[in-house]
């Protein structure tokens, strides 16, 4: 006979079954998402935690528990896997503005000792800025660029990809390929 649950799952809205339902049939959302949503669809049927976690290959049913006691609290979100474990987020996303907006910048040759931006000189500037980072590591300022989309360019320069700067009627305009998000996905 099976133990009392401490916090049983509680009645779902239609719109919380829908939304549920729809996550659980995705093929493009990550599989981990799709296996809560069916564990929780798998629960509010009426079964045990451990046969649950069987229905989707699991083995635990405390991890069931869980995810229904997360489920309970914060509803739909609660599908979304959090940052899993390691070092905590240290650069939210005001500072990857800041590393952004430092590599927009041209850099100055007298300041800065550079004509273009490498990693390195990138990374002295944002730490010798008043406003800086001080402890911003290179491998940062690489995630983030790359994150926003910027390529590092054979011309040894970071260039911003789908923008591109064009001579229009004698002057230089910059010119953004409108394609240039769903080509990324």
């Amino acid at each position: 006979m099976s133990r009392r649950q401490k916090d049983p799952l509680r009645t779902l809205s239609e719109k919380e079954k829908k939304e549920l339902k729809q996550i659980s049939r995705s093929s493009s959302l990550p599989a981990a998402q799709v296996i809560r949503a069916r564990i929780i669809l798998a629960v509010a049927e009426g079964m045990s935690y451990t046969d649950a976690a069987k229905s989707v290959g699991r083995r635990s049913n405390d991890a069931v528990s869980n995810l229904v006691s997360r489920f309970n609290r914060e509803g739909i979100k609660s599908m979304v896997p959090r940052h899993g474990g390691g070092p905590k987020i240290t650069y939210g996303e005001a500072e990857k503005l800041r590393i952004l907006s430092e590599a927009k910048r041209r850099p100055d040759r007298e300041k800065d000792g550079s004509a273009t931006w490498s990693l390195s000189l990138l990374q002295t500037s944002l730490r010798n800025a008043p406003d800086g980072l001080p402890k911003v590591s290179i491998d940062t300022i690489q995630k983030v660029l790359h994150e926003a989309g910027w390529t590092w360019q054979r011309d040894r320069s970071w260039c911003d990809t789908g923008t591109v700067l064009r001579k229009r009627q004698g002057e230089m305009v910059e010119v953004t390929d409108p394609e240039t998000e769903p080509k990324k996905t």
